[in-house]
């Protein structure tokens, strides 16, 4: 197994529904060919972690869509 940092952990707040944001820690790393988008709280407990589709390269703006998305449609539902 193999794991390579694409994006290093960076703490970012997310705009959420009505005014309201939620503070996490991502970050992105590539793992045996496969990528993955690691979210966590500011306690570094875990989240949700989102395999991302082959030969994906996003920019760090893409990723924090991306981050929105996962709370909203994810783990919110």
């Amino acid at each position: 197994m193999q794991r390579a940092t694409i994006q290093d952990w960076t703490r970012t707040a997310v705009p959420l529904k009505f005014d309201d944001q939620r503070e996490v820690n991502y970050r992105v790393y590539r793992e045996d060919g496969r990528h993955f988008q690691e979210i966590t709280d500011l306690e570094d407990r875990p989240i949700h972690t989102l395999e991302l589709p082959d030969g994906m390269k996003l920019d760090r703006t893409s990723y924090e869509v991306l981050l929105r998305y996962v709370l909203l449609d994810v783990v919110a539902a």
